[in-house]
């Protein structure tokens, strides 16, 4: 892949596109949505930048990275056609199948799936980034997965997937990621009413994701919950009594903790 055009200025793109770069890809052009999200994007990683109508995007690219929010994606691959009939066209979703790319009729397309958070604020290291391939076409596939192993320099991480396991992947990643980090800003209430800062939290919360490298999930488990420890239990959903959201979330969380018991 020689020379790849970005589709999208969001936290993907602003992680993927850099990334990609650094080991060796030509990035031509970043297009989106929004002029200054498009020129941001485009100084950060040195190339020209397009906005507004898809039309305007580049024909000269080898691959286009559509990294677009979810709802947008099958109108942004259909505007795409026109033109780029033999071009590989590859999303970055976990959700959307790869089934698309045949609804908008594109010959070729693909998945380049980065199974991991991104922030705009923070730089994401690829090296440690899993990332699932799929596409229509077997050469296709086989210039994903190089593309892949550049990126992360480690071929253990890359994989070939499929729309299901993909579905399946993402779902987990919203247990163990989304789920978890909203968990941190309900605790982050707590402590904020008692004038306390979540920074004393993160020795916690580093050693609770430390503890999953070596063992698992159901096995570090930890808390009033696992112990059925019913008084303190009942102690803390008192103190939640002006929160009956937080309670409900309490009290499904510790039930589902004691079925893994």
């Amino acid at each position: 892949m020689k020379k790849i055009a970005i589709i999208g200025a969001g936290r993907v793109a602003w992680n993927l596109a850099p990334a990609l770069k650094s080991c060796g890809v030509e990035i031509i052009e970043v297009w989106s949505k929004s002029r200054a999200s498009a020129e941001a994007l485009a100084a950060h990683v040195g190339c020209r930048c397009t906005w507004g109508t898809l039309d305007e995007v580049t024909h000269d690219a080898d691959l286009l990275v559509v990294a677009v929010k979810d709802t947008a994606l099958p109108d942004v691959l259909c505007q795409l056609h026109k033109g780029r009939e033999q071009t590989l066209i590859v999303h970055t979703a976990g959700s959307m199948p790869l089934s698309l790319f045949a609804d908008a009729g594109h010959e070729r397309g693909g998945v380049f799936y980065p199974m991991q958070t991104f922030s705009k604020e923070r730089a994401v290291d690829f090296a440690r980034v899993h990332l699932f391939i799929e596409a229509m076409q077997a050469d296709d596939v086989e210039a994903l997965e190089d593309m892949a192993t550049a990126l992360t320099r480690n071929s253990d991480f890359v994989h070939r997937s499929t729309s299901a396991i993909r579905r399946r992947l993402h779902l987990a990643a919203v247990f163990a990621c989304n789920f978890t980090n909203h968990c941190c800003t309900l605790a982050d209430d707590v402590l904020r009413e008692a004038g306390l800062d979540f920074s004393v939290m993160l020795p916690l919360v580093d050693e609770t994701i430390a503890k999953l490298h070596e063992l698992p999930p159901a096995q570090a488990q930890t808390g009033p919950a696992i112990r059925r420890d019913d008084n303190v239990m009942g102690v803390q959903m008192a103190m939640l009594a002006d929160k009956p959201e937080m309670q409900k979330i309490y009290t499904l969380l510790s039930k589902s903790i004691q079925r893994y018991d």
